[in-house]
């Protein structure tokens, strides 16, 4: 019916040192997210009253949906852009039965989430823990192939209302989680209304958009780009293809041609950083190699890209096929 809590993500994904992505840039949203913690309040009182504030050392963002107003406010610069959604936008009809084969409890859900993953994953529990306070029970899910970056994740779930909270995944061999998303205050008592009743600050810069508008703007750009792309070949790769299966996938995709990494001074950082990117070669060509803890990607010099939760070997193998 509602909760609400404070949400705290960290990440160290063993990544090299880089100048514009993992160093020199501590503020930067991307660093964060990739090297650094975030905090998060989050409140809900049902499908159309949810309120999100981002937490920074340099100011707060919150998005705030009070039923058909939605509104994006950014404490840095005291600005507040208000949205409209249409009346009737996003619902659905609600069945009046479940079909058959739907999970109609949360133990037959996990039972089917269990079974859907059990060729290539190894599932454990590791009993009962305590998170935000609340009773939980934690479930370990591990790949079955050790070619696999990833060593766990360890799930832990509410004992009594059966909400996600916290999720650790760890690398192979580690102690400590490489990523770790958990709430670290909760409570499901529904919200006061006044959380979500926005009244934007004295001196806000306040802008009203029209979604209506800017959807059909972007419907009206896409329909042109695609009027004016070339046909594309069966073993075009600029649409992502996936080599192997499981914990063991490598997502491959083609740059554009002649753009791969965009036009102007953008163009020139783009190719900066992969430069700054250790030089691999081998049967498969030549490329630049980004390795962390639990991910590889393989840039090559002939404009593929290749990435997945695997050891440097398994790209360049993926990458000569």
């Amino acid at each position: 019916a509602g909760l609400s809590g404070t949400i705290v993500e960290t990440a160290d994904l063993g990544l090299p040192s880089l100048a514009g992505i993992t160093g020199g840039q501590s503020d930067a949203d991307l660093t964060k997210l990739i090297t650094g913690s975030n905090t998060a309040r989050v409140w809900y009182a049902g499908e159309d009253k949810a309120r999100v504030a981002l937490l920074g050392a340099l100011g707060e963002t919150d998005v705030i949906r009070n039923g058909s107003d939605v509104w994006m406010w950014k404490s840095a610069d005291n600005s507040a852009a208000h949205y409209t959604i249409p009346a009737g936008a996003g619902r659905k009809a609600t069945p009046k039965a479940l079909p058959a084969g739907v999970p109609a409890t949360p133990q037959e859900a996990a039972d089917a989430a269990l079974a859907a993953i059990d060729p290539s994953t190894r599932v454990t529990t590791t009993g009962a823990a305590s998170v935000a306070g609340r009773d939980a029970y934690e479930l370990v899910l591990a790949p079955k192939d050790s070619a696999s970056l990833v060593g766990q994740v360890r799930l832990a779930i509410d004992a009594k209302t059966h909400v996600p909270l916290r999720v650790e995944v760890y690398a192979k061999g580690a102690n400590n989680p490489a990523v770790r998303v958990a709430f670290q205050q909760i409570s499901f008592t529904v919200p006061d209304a006044q959380q979500f009743a926005f009244h934007p600050p004295a001196g806000a810069k306040v802008t009203t958009e029209k979604p209506g508008d800017l959807q059909k703007d972007a419907a009206k750009a896409k329909a042109k780009a695609e009027a004016k792309a070339p046909a594309k070949k069966p073993s075009d790769l600029s649409r992502p293809t996936v080599v192997g299966t499981g914990w063991t996938s490598v997502l491959v995709a083609k740059m554009p041609a002649g753009n791969a990494t965009g036009k102007g001074t953008e163009a020139a950082t783009a190719q900066g950083l992969v430069n700054a990117l250790p030089k691999v070669s081998g049967s498969w060509g030549s490329g630049h190699l980004l390795s962390g803890s639990l991910f590889s990607a393989l840039i090559t010099d002939d404009g593929k890209v290749l990435i997945g939760a695997v050891s440097p070997e398994k790209l360049y193998e993926a990458a000569g096929k």
